[in-house]
């Protein structure tokens, strides 16, 4: 199976990952491993690494960029954060290019909670 289909069906199984490229990335290369017969709980970060760097696995660079290909030609593959993310940059360029930003529709961003803080060295 060529990568565009494998990303195509990861998107299509878990819609988690269309936000997520780290998430894509990480399915993509356990999925990869396990078709090598690689348990990816028995190696360790350093061999993980090690395959990365002498190109045994896919490039990190070309799976984020087949996923943006793939949700451009699929729509309904496109994850939440698409559309807030087209938004931002047209205004960022409408900006740039002197034209009022106000008269573009803006999608209100939505506030992200994120699952824990680290604290600072006082509070040890």
């Amino acid at each position: 199976m060529k990568t565009k289909e494998i990303i195509k069906t990861l998107l299509t199984e878990n819609p988690q990952l269309r936000d997520s490229d780290a998430k894509l990335k990480c399915r993509f290369w356990t999925n990869e491993l396990k078709t090598r017969g690689i348990d990816t709980k028995q190696i360790t970060a350093h061999e993980f690494l090690v395959m990365l760097s002498q190109n045994k696995l896919h490039n990190a660079e070309g799976l984020t960029r087949m996923r943006r290909k793939v949700q451009e030609e699929h729509e309904h593959l496109r994850g939440e954060l698409y559309k807030e993310r087209q938004t931002t940059q047209q205004n960022k360029m409408k900006a740039k290019l002197g034209y009022n930003i106000n008269l573009s529709c803006q999608i209100p961003k939505k506030k992200i909670i994120k699952p824990y803080t680290i604290g600072s060295y006082d509070e040890y």
